[in-house]
């Protein structure tokens, strides 16, 4: 029983993950229909979350030490 209300607390952290992954992913589609480079997705706004997401934990640790 203890282990449903913490399974609970990662729904939310997956629904949102599947959702900026498919709105990045529009993204990429859409940069390649207008043949943009290949970096133009990233400097989109789902791409500047996805970027800051991976980023933010590094940085955090770095300022720990």
């Amino acid at each position: 029983m203890n282990s449903l209300p913490s399974l609970l607390k990662f729904v939310p952290v997956v629904i949102a993950a599947v959702l900026l992954g498919n709105w990045f992913l529009k993204e990429v589609k859409r940069a390649k229909l207008a043949q943009k480079p290949w970096y133009a997705p990233y400097l989109t706004i789902p791409g500047v979350l996805i970027i800051i997401v991976v980023l933010l934990p590094v940085f955090l640790k770095l300022l720990k030490q």
